[in-house]
């Protein structure tokens, strides 16, 4: 079997380390078209990065019989009906994060899929990198014991400084929690195995909020969503989490993340980049200890978790980023607003099993 051929669903801020890196890092798959409601977005990703087609639609891709894989790169309230609508047109699919805005739209996607046969799978892919399944080794070694629980802290305010685009990030499907959560949540599932409980306190802050970057500065958008979200995590190993995301406050480091275990502590990278200092502390050290990445793929390479999907289509063996990891995600930050307005404990309804972890290979660009 040749190259897994994908066609670009989305040519926005996010497309372009996708752009880089399909084309120029991963070795078995092939980009052979774009789309996008802009089309000077796809005529420029095009001449940049040399793709044969650009499709006037989304559906001329997805009848399109050379596509092997959508890659969905629309805006987070956009990717239920894109993901939905290739699904219906017999492709596999791979969605930037979240799986849909809510977790109905979720699960009606993952039913969709497992009755066509269908691979369904999503980002975030950063849980594959270096940083993070360093961590996990050092984790399932026992190295720090029997994990006691986890602390996540995601602290900002806001994008409407810098994103050239904002507003969605204050509309249905943004927010901190799913937004950034993903991150956070997917390493920590990764490391901890599955969440069965959750309990959220959640705010909006402020109802509006004023664009101080280009092109749309001095803009006014509403609010629709929670920006202050803080929650407690029950995972079925027994272990506990906390999480706290936000848009609302001012502080440096943006990113706190950090493993307990019964004989030792993990600092755990950013989880949104691939690679980063992980750190560790052992009583008999007396202070922490950085330790070096013993895993590939420590620069960004987004794009990892669609070429192990990739891989996956062509062997027949189970991907990392499949849809039974995306769904259990996107019911952990669904669950966080549910909790609050019920002012009760969430109960889980899917189950999560660990991924197999990353193996290394001295080809870069080419997964097990």
């Amino acid at each position: 079997m040749g190259n897994v051929k994908i066609a670009m669903i989305g040519v926005g801020a996010i497309s372009g380390i996708y752009l880089k890196n399909i084309t120029g890092r991963f070795k078995e798959i092939e980009l052979i078209g774009v789309c996008d409601l802009v089309r000077e977005r796809a005529e420029a990703a095009k001449a940049e990065y040399n793709i044969p087609k650009i499709y006037d639609t989304m559906h001329d891709a997805f009848n399109d019989p050379d596509v092997d894989i959508i890659l969905n790169l629309t805006r987070p309230y956009e990717h239920f009906e894109v993901t939905k609508a290739a699904l219906l047109a017999g492709k596999h699919v791979y969605s930037e994060k979240p799986l849909g805005a809510a977790y109905d739209e979720g699960v009606e996607l993952v039913e969709l899929a497992e009755s066509r046969g269908l691979m369904l799978g999503g980002a975030p892919d950063t849980f594959m990198g270096a940083g993070i399944q360093t961590c996990r080794k050092i984790i399932d070694d026992g190295v720090i014991g029997d994990p006691v629980g986890a602390a996540c802290f995601m602290i900002c305010r806001g994008h409407e400084s810098w994103h050239p685009d904002p507003e969605f990030y204050y509309k249905f499907g943004g927010g901190p929690m799913m937004d950034m959560g993903p991150y956070y949540i997917t390493a920590l599932i990764n490391l901890l195995g599955g969440i069965g409980g959750v309990t959220g306190v959640a705010r909006k802050t402020f109802p509006t909020r004023t664009i101080t970057s280009q092109p749309y500065y001095g803009t006014v958008v509403d609010v629709d969503v929670n920006t202050h979200v803080a929650g407690i995590l029950e995972f079925t190993s027994g272990a506990i989490g906390t999480i706290f995301t936000t848009f609302d406050v001012h502080y440096r480091p943006q990113a706190r993340f950090e493993v307990y275990g019964s004989k030792g502590t993990i600092v755990v990278p950013d989880p949104n980049g691939f690679g980063g200092q992980v750190k560790l502390l052992r009583p008999e050290q007396g202070d922490y200890m950085d330790i070096p990445l013993l895993f590939d793929y420590k620069e960004n390479s987004r794009g990892l978790g669609l070429a192990d999907m990739a891989k996956a289509l062509a062997t027949g063996r189970a991907s990392r980023t499949s849809h039974k990891q995306t769904l259990h995600v996107l019911e952990v930050l669904s669950s966080f607003d549910k909790s609050s307005e019920a002012k009760a404990r969430y109960t889980m309804q899917t189950k999560y099993t660990r991924s197999e972890a990353m193996k290394n290979n001295p080809m870069h660009g080419i997964l097990d």
